[in-house]
């Protein structure tokens, strides 16, 4: 418990220092380019999340047994993901850590094509950093930073109304799977089990996040079990 308040007491000097610095906005061209970029994305995760499977019929030993209510999409079902590998990141616009964005659209980019989805879960658990609309941070997310990897809804992460698949990867791992503030990343593999959690102050970029992204692809797709029979 000491220790988590000590995290939580650093991260919060590290948000008052940086929490209001906005990015500068773009200039026209870009920002038409990741408009369309973002809405040419939203548009197959549309159909994709539409024809996946009822996340009630999954394994309740995965991550497939939930689903998240979308940003841009009514919903995002973790079925839609069966045999990829996949990275579950709580987010915010006025965070200090909130360039990671930057990062994880990167990384997202460079594996997406080999079974690697992001699921970015907005949350405004920790100092208030996310408190914005869903029109806010649509916005946000489209102009600042292309983001084209599925985003759910603005939910909770840590404390009694926390999302389920929050409750799960800790009774999965343990208390590494918490989040302690934004930018907490935890990484499932293709048989839809937890496989680690990194802390938000690891960015998506780094050495032991793609070592084990690049581990958790290795794995062949054909040995994954999906939905119960």
């Amino acid at each position: 418990m000491f220790k988590s308040r000590v995290i939580l007491a650093v991260f919060a000097a590290l948000a008052l220092a940086a929490c209001n610095q906005a990015p500068a906005p773009p200039a026209p061209e870009i920002s038409a380019e990741r408009t369309a970029a973002v809405t040419a994305a939203v548009e197959a995760q549309r159909v994709a999340f539409a024809a996946a499977p009822d996340p009630a019929t999954a394994d309740p030993a995965t991550a497939y047994q939930f689903s998240f209510p979308g940003l841009w999409t009514e919903r995002v079902p973790m079925t839609a993901f069966e045999g990829d590998v996949v990275m579950v990141v709580n987010t915010a616009s006025r965070c200090g850590l909130t360039p990671q964005y930057e990062g994880l659209q990167e990384i997202y980019t460079e594996y997406q094509d080999r079974g690697f989805e992001i699921v970015g879960v907005p949350a405004n658990n920790f100092m208030g950093q996310e408190p914005g609309s869903a029109e806010e941070i649509q916005e946000f997310c489209t102009l600042n930073y292309g983001v084209t990897f599925p985003m759910a809804a603005k939910s909770e992460v840590i404390g009694a109304e926390r999302h389920p698949f929050y409750a799960w990867a800790e009774a999965q791992i343990g208390e590494s799977a918490v989040p302690q503030w934004n930018f907490h990343k935890l990484l499932i593999g293709r048989d839809g089990r937890l496989i680690a959690a990194f802390g938000s102050q690891t960015v998506p970029t780094a050495p032991e996040v793609r070592a084990a992204i690049e581990a958790a692809l290795a794995v062949p797709t054909s040995a994954t079990p999906t939905a119960l029979n």
